[in-house]
């Protein structure tokens, strides 16, 4: 199956932390602890309001990390994100308008897909690698394995409900490229800043998950 650099990239990490930033002056130090456990590409939710303003930190001051912006829904969020800085785009869906923005600013895209239909009309737009989410919800692992008969083609990076015990059945798929999760990143550690202890989850997930 052809790989674009971005797929790549996922498939040689596996693994990409799913961050929720709420607190800006914790974004550097949160980044450089998950690169540091070796977790080097970090998607940046925008379901707060410092989420652009943390991704434009992150690609200005964190070195060796590939920065991306999720729940990315509206091209002009797309618009900000690119220009803060944001390397690749995750949206949990996508619409004729999201497309359209995305050609136009350039980088890499990950828009959502769960079903057949969707699955197609991203495949007919020229995108072979795709964001399978809600994962739990919409039929697990077992529901990536089936869309891989009829879609040898095209990859996906499930993310939804995913821990660290649910993850290796979904890489153990050849069209599942990485997935995405939010254990290595709890609230709770990142609101009392303790970096520590997001390095070593990440180390553990490399360790597990790489292996």
């Amino acid at each position: 199956m052809p790989q674009t650099g971005f797929e790549a990239r996922l498939r040689e990490t596996r693994i990409v932390p799913v961050i929720t930033i709420a607190e800006l002056d914790t974004a550097v130090e949160l980044a450089t602890a998950l690169r540091d456990g070796g977790l080097p590409i970090l998607e940046i939710t925008l379901r707060t309001a410092a989420g652009v303003e943390a991704i434009r930190r992150i690609a200005a001051e964190v070195d060796d990390v590939l920065v991306g912006a999720g729940t990315v829904r509206t091209p002009q969020q797309l618009h900000r994100a690119r220009e803060a800085g944001a390397q690749f785009i995750v949206s949990p869906g996508s619409t004729p308008a999201l497309l359209q923005a995305a050609a136009q600013a350039g980088g890499d895209l990950l828009p959502g897909a769960v079903t057949a239909s969707e699955v197609m009309a991203l495949a007919d737009a020229g995108i072979s690698l795709m964001k399978f989410f809600p994962a739990q919800s919409s039929g697990g692992a077992e529901a990536v394995r089936a869309l891989q008969g009829p879609f040898p083609d095209i990859s996906f990076c499930p993310t939804g409900g995913i821990d660290l015990a649910r993850a290796p059945e979904y890489l153990a798929l050849p069209n599942v490229a990485a997935v995405g999760g939010t254990w290595m990143v709890p609230a709770g550690l990142i609101e009392r800043r303790e970096w520590d202890a997001i390095r070593k989850l990440s180390a553990e997930a490399v360790a597990a998950l790489r292996g």
